[in-house]
């Protein structure tokens, strides 16, 4: 009889840690599956080609736009916000994109700017009308070299209207929504910087070298008043389309770009 309640324990024990093992293993696989999932990028941009890039209401890429050094480049002098007419910004045509998480790197030279757009749709006069934008810009020497008084004031922004407003800094939604400058670590004109964007319909983020610093529900009740009483009031298709094109935006301003990628939400 002991020998047989010992076989008996054995034999439990042996289809329990078997179990066990079975269960570890799911596990193991279930994670190794959520990690292939979370690492389903892709890359827009890889540093070699082109391919799939072209200008915005156009057939081939703007002249300026090239690959230098591995980088998206757009080559330009500076010029003035005065005399910017724009025209020169690019989307990603090869595929249109719902709900996401967008990366890249940049860098911008003193008084530069750019941006990010998502949801683009063509046929406009130029993405921003139709088009939300993470705002690229030189925080701190921008207004040095740009006028901005005559443009704020056409905004409404009586008060130092010279300066740069929280609105048109880096990070922002563009004229939509203001980056946290308290988590904001922007690296200065000349070098390298990462920007996210995770857009989802219950939330939308901003993030900056590896910082989130923006926070908004798209399309709530909130959006609608800032859209509709502000720079876009006479935009009436801003920001209403839920899928679209990813953009770059030319400002009359040398830019730099690498590691631009995406992955599906």
């Amino acid at each position: 009889m002991k020998k047989i309640g010992f076989l008996l324990i054995c034999l439990i024990a042996f289809t329990s840690c078997k179990t066990e093992n079975k269960r570890t293993e799911s596990l193991v696989d279930e994670t190794i599956q959520e990690n292939r999932a979370s690492d389903e990028w892709t890359y827009l941009f890889d540093g070699t080609s082109t391919k799939g890039w072209r200008g915005y209401n156009a057939k081939v890429l703007p002249p300026g736009w090239i690959i230098e050094d591995s980088t998206l480049t757009f080559k330009t002098d500076l010029g003035l916000e005065q005399d910017y007419k724009g025209g020169k910004d690019i989307i990603y045509a090869a595929e249109e994109f719902d709900n996401f998480e967008f990366y890249l790197e940049w860098k911008i030279p003193e008084g530069g700017n750019s941006g990010i757009f998502y949801h683009v749709k063509e046929g406009y006069d130029s993405p921003p009308v139709v088009a939300p934008e993470y705002q690229l810009i030189d925080d701190l020497g921008y207004a040095k070299i740009h006028d901005l008084t005559a443009y704020n004031l056409s905004l409404g922004y009586t008060e130092k209207p010279n300066e740069l407003k929280p609105l048109q800094q880096t990070g922002s939604d563009y004229a939509m929504h203001a980056a946290n400058a308290s988590q904001k670590v922007l690296h200065p004109a000349g070098e390298w910087n990462s920007s996210k964007i995770i857009f989802t319909p219950k939330k939308v983020e901003h993030w900056l070298n590896g910082k989130k610093i923006l926070s908004f529900i798209p399309w709530d009740e909130a959006w609608y008043e800032k859209k509709n009483s502000d720079k876009w009031q006479n935009s009436p298709d801003y920001g209403k389309y839920k899928t679209g094109f990813i953009g770059l935006q030319d400002h009359a301003s040398p830019i730099w770009f690498k590691n631009i990628k995406i992955r599906k939400l």
